[in-house]
């Protein structure tokens, strides 16, 4: 039941991007119709340059504002660490998961000595570790999926 939920969380997890890039369209339109309604006004009152200016401006601070947080600092080894961060936190949480898991096999293996190694694996691999390994798997893998249904 936990790797059910955990898989299920992990694919809506993923999705959780695509929310966000809805959300943020929904926000535009709404933006793009009030620039008309003011277009309308303007347009009333013969300003039209103005409301280009307007229009164009409003472009600009909004592009400004989705590339402010991915702008290069202009050193390049802190640029290159910042590209790292995702991937060496997965990497390192990996590592410390496997090592916790590998250090539980290698108690109830060596230390007690009373079980073989296809007795100790299901202790080891338990519905939870399935969760948690679905909703991984889930997560990097299932975005990938919508994207390519979405591009056919």
């Amino acid at each position: 039941m936990l790797t059910l939920l955990g898989s299920a969380l992990g694919f809506f997890t993923s999705l959780f991007p695509d929310l966000l890039k809805l959300f943020r369209e929904n926000q535009d339109r709404k933006h793009e119709l009030a620039i008309m309604d003011r277009q309308m006004e303007m347009q009333k009152l013969g300003h039209v340059q103005r409301l280009e200016e307007i229009n164009v401006q409003a472009d600009i601070a909004e592009s400004q504002a989705l590339y402010r947080s991915a702008a290069p600092s202009g050193v390049p080894w802190v640029d290159a660490l910042a590209g790292t961060v995702r991937p060496v936190i997965t990497y390192a949480f990996f590592f410390l998961f496997a090592a916790v898991k590998g250090s539980g096999l290698y108690g109830l293996i060596a230390i007690e000595g009373v079980m073989l190694l296809a007795q100790a694996m299901p202790q080891i691999w338990d519905s939870e570790t399935q969760a948690l390994f679905a909703a991984t798997l889930s997560f990097w893998f299932g975005n990938r999926t919508l994207q390519k249904m979405r591009k056919g």
